[in-house]
């Protein structure tokens, strides 16, 4: 029956969507069907108190704060300095400039915690400056997409909180554990970019500055406003003397100050970065509530625990049971986002894993890779509509593009796999 109801929903998700509904409202329609066809709750109802819960949030404030920052950093010519600043100490690296979606989102997911915020803010700024300098599209799309699902891996992290309060397991150690797989997915994403520039070497610009070293620290300058901005935003986290959101604004007014003292905030700047950063953050909004309104439906049908007890009556071998567990997840990301699918299932799956004597602690970076890999999954992979809504490409483009990123994860889940210290060293080192 649970097969069914998933299939009969993805093909009623693909109707809507090649409709040329919006993908909101497509997806709450999806889950109005599901609610009022296979449940005894009341949809309407149900709709009104997800749609408000899931976009009432405090800690959601710092998104739509976030893309602002990223909307001045934008329309201020901030970011022209940024790349400026980068271009000489990338030009010998192939695919050159290309990195800066990695190292951006690397950078950015120490700030803000949210995929969706860390793909919507560097794309922003890094899109228009690639397309500007003739990148090619398909990579830099794919290479956005993928580094931006740093933003759940590398700390803080929302799903890894909700994780340890789920499992019980220290938030703090979870938080460390994630260090070393976030920097070695960033450097994996890199280096799967540096082997398609080699392989394409044609389509990527020449290298079009020939400087040495005092040459290079000199144009380094121009990094100093956005360095500054990303240490004020970290460091208020770091320091405890800010949550999240409260660092987004910081990083509002940072970014209008800074803009200010360089001469390049006008009137019709400061207008166009809030409109502009409205009209983004309402797609995503409309999004998030569709995404949150899915996962009620499917938590009433049971779909998520069915697969869940299925999946623990198997009695596999540890390999065997996390490779099922990955691909159930992934599955499970096409419907649910990553939140939901933690709270959802893992108190019926916490017993198989500690019969099978998998490490919690390591398990829970496990289920944020693979939550990772949702994110840039058709059809509700959460960053491919942060990209669409920004690029107005197809869905299926984006995913295309995004694919050789979602093997590159699958690595890092062997990787984990077979070198578990890196993610338990760094925890076992710290006392908390």
């Amino acid at each position: 029956m649970g097969t069914l109801v998933a299939f009969l929903l993805v093909v009623a998700l693909f109707v809507i969507l090649g409709a040329g509904v919006w993908i909101g409202i497509a997806v709450l329609g999806v889950a109005f069907i599901g609610m009022e066809l296979f449940t005894t709750r009341p949809a309407g109802d149900a709709l009104a108190l997800t749609v408000w819960g899931s976009l009432s949030s405090w800690t959601l404030t710092a998104l739509p704060l976030f893309v602002w920052m990223g909307e001045i950093l934008l329309k201020t010519r901030l970011s022209e300095g940024m790349f400026r600043g980068l271009a000489p100490w990338l030009q010998w690296l192939p695919g050159r400039l290309l990195h800066t979606n990695i190292i951006g989102c690397t950078i950015f997911a120490a700030v803000s915690g949210s995929s969706a915020a860390t793909c919507a803010t560097i794309g922003k700024i890094t899109l228009p400056e690639l397309a500007k300098r003739n990148y090619p599209e398909q990579i830099s799309l794919g290479s956005l997409a993928g580094a931006g699902t740093l933003g759940l891996l590398i700390p803080p992290s929302i799903i890894m909180i909700v994780y340890g309060v789920a499992a019980d397991v220290s938030i703090g150690k979870l938080f460390i554990a994630g260090v070393i797989p976030g920097l070695m997915l960033g450097a994996l994403f890199m280096g799967y970019t540096i082997f398609w520039s080699l392989r394409n070497a044609a389509l990527i610009p020449p290298a079009d500055i020939h400087l040495d070293f005092a040459g290079k620290l000199s144009e380094s300058r121009h990094l100093i406003p956005v360095m500054l901005l990303i240490v004020a935003v970290l460091g208020s986290i770091y320091a405890g003397v800010a949550t999240a959101t409260e660092a987004a604004a910081l990083g509002v007014v940072g970014a209008l100050i800074v803009s200010a003292v360089q001469r390049t905030l006008t009137w019709r700047t400061f207008v166009d970065s809030l409109m502009a950063a409205t009209r983004l953050y309402c797609m995503i909004a409309l999004i998030l509530a569709g995404s949150a309104f899915l996962a009620l439906s499917m938590g009433f049908i049971g779909l998520p625990r069915q697969l869940a007890e299925t999946i623990g009556s198997l009695n596999l071998p540890p390999f065997a049971l996390i490779m099922l567990l990955m691909v159930f997840f992934v599955i499970l990301g096409c419907f649910l986002d990553g939140i939901s699918m933690v709270v959802l299932t893992m108190a019926v799956l916490l017993p198989t894993l500690q019969t099978a004597g998998i490490d919690l602690l390591w398990f829970g970076v496990f289920i944020v890779v693979v939550v990772e890999m949702a994110q840039i999954t058709p059809p509700v992979g959460f960053n491919l509509f942060v990209l669409q809504g920004m690029t107005k490409h197809q869905i299926n483009t984006i995913a295309v593009a995004a694919f050789p990123y979602f093997l590159m994860m699958v690595l890092a889940v062997l990787a984990i796999w077979f070198f578990p210290a890196l993610v338990t060293f760094l925890p076992s080192q710290m006392k908390l």
